[in-house]
C-alpha cells in the first residue's frame, strides 16, 4: 500500500457540514488553528460530508464564514470527502484482497445487545465478533435479507499512545467497521486515509474521539502510513453535563449576536476558557497565535453556566 511521508508540517479542522458551528466546535477549531499557526505550519479545512442524509449544502459556506469571523484562515485546497470516494474504495479493495476485513450482517441493535463495553462516541460498543468466522454458506444466506458492512479484524492487545493534552492513553482495538452496509466508506477508514494523504502532523480534535485513536493507529500500521500525534481537546458541555447541542440555547455565533456579542467577544471567551487570556480580556486570533502554549491547555471539559445559554 502507498506509504505517505511527512513533508510540510500540517494541521487541520474537519467539520461535518450539517449545521452552523456551535461554540464547542469553534473552540476545537481555535485550538487546531493555533497549534498549526504558532509554529508556521499549514492549516487545512476538510469537510467530512459522506453522510448525504445529514449534510446541508448551505453549511459548507456558513461554517467557513464562522471560522473567518473568528479570524481563522486556512491553506488551499479545501477538501471534500465526497471528492475522494475512489481513493477510499481503492484502499478498501486492498484490505479485502489481503483478507483483513470480513462482511458483517449485524444490526446496531444486535451489536448493542451483544456487546459488553459501553457505547462511547465514534468508537461505539466493542463488537463481539458475531460474523467474524461465518462460513461462505452462512454469509450467502444472511446476504439474502441484509446488506453487509465490512469490519476489519482488530487486535485484542489494543494500542497505546501519548496524547499531547491528556497524556498516556490505551484502548482496545475490536473488529470495527470500515465500510457501512450501504457501501459508504466509514469514518475510521476515511479519517486515517485523509490525514495521511494531507501529511497531518498533529491531529487536534475533541476528546469524545480519544477512544477511537487506538483504532486509527491500528489502521495506520496496516496501511503502512506514518502516524501523526494526537491532541484531544476537552468538550464544551451544557449545564446539565450533556454534550453541547443546538437544543441547549444560544450556542452559535448567530445566536450569540442576538445576545449582543460580537465574534471578537466569543473568541475572547473561548480563549479565556483555554487559559490563553484572562476572563474579560479582549484578544484577537493574531494575538493568541503569539501567546499560544499547548502545555497550558485545560484537561477538563468546559461546563457552561445556565445563564450563558439563556435565550
Amino acid at each position: 500500500m502507498k506509504r505517505y511521508h511527512k513533508s510540510v508540517p500540517t494541521g487541520r479542522f474537519a467539520p461535518s457540514p450539517t449545521g452552523r458551528l456551535h461554540i464547542g466546535n469553534l473552540r476545537t477549531a481555535v485550538v487546531a488553528w493555533l497549534w498549526s499557526r504558532y509554529d508556521n505550519s499549514q492549516f487545512l479545512l476538510r469537510f467530512e460530508d459522506l453522510d448525504e442524509r445529514t449534510v446541508a449544502a448551505e453549511h459548507y459556506e456558513s461554517q467557513q464564514q464562522d471560522l473567518q469571523l473568528l479570524g481563522l484562515d486556512w491553506d488551499d485546497p479545501i477538501v471534500n470527502q465526497t471528492d475522494r470516494l475512489d481513493i477510499y474504495h481503492d484502499v478498501l479493495s486492498q484490505l479485502v484482497s489481503q483478507d483483513l476485513v470480513y462482511p458483517c450482517f449485524c444490526s446496531r441493535r444486535e451489536i448493542r445487545e451483544a456487546a459488553s463495553a459501553p457505547h462511547r462516541s465514534h468508537a461505539g460498543p466493542h463488537y463481539p465478533g458475531t460474523c467474524a468466522d461465518l462460513s461462505s454458506a452462512q454469509r450467502s444466506e444472511r446476504a439474502q435479507t441484509r446488506s453487509a458492512a465490512l469490519r476489519i479484524r482488530g487486535d485484542e492487545n489494543g494500542r497505546g499512545f501519548s496524547d499531547l493534552v491528556l497524556g498516556d492513553q490505551h484502548f482496545a482495538v475490536d473488529d470495527f467497521v470500515v465500510q457501512r452496509n450501504d457501501g459508504t466508506p466509514a469514518y475510521h477508514l476515511v479519517v486515517v486515509v485523509d490525514d495521511a494523504a494531507s501529511n497531518i502532523e498533529v491531529v487536534v480534535r475533541a476528546d469524545d474521539l480519544t477512544d477511537s485513536t487506538s483504532r486509527h493507529l491500528f489502521l495506520y500500521e496496516l496501511l503502512g502510513y506514518e502516524p501523526p500525534q494526537y491532541a484531544h481537546v476537552p468538550l464544551v458541555l451544557a449545564p446539565n453535563g450533556d454534550r453541547l447541542a443546538k437544543r441547549h440555547g444560544a450556542v452559535t455565533l448567530e445566536d450569540r449576536a442576538g445576545h449582543g456579542e460580537t465574534p471578537a467577544d466569543v473568541l475572547s471567551y473561548l480563549a479565556a476558557s483555554l487559559n490563553l487570556c484572562q476572563p474579560g480580556e479582549m484578544v484577537t486570533a493574531s494575538e493568541l497565535r503569539q501567546r499560544f502554549d499547548p502545555a497550558g491547555l485545560p484537561t477538563e471539559p468546559l461546563v457552561l453556566e445556565p445563564n450563558f445559554l439563556a435565550d
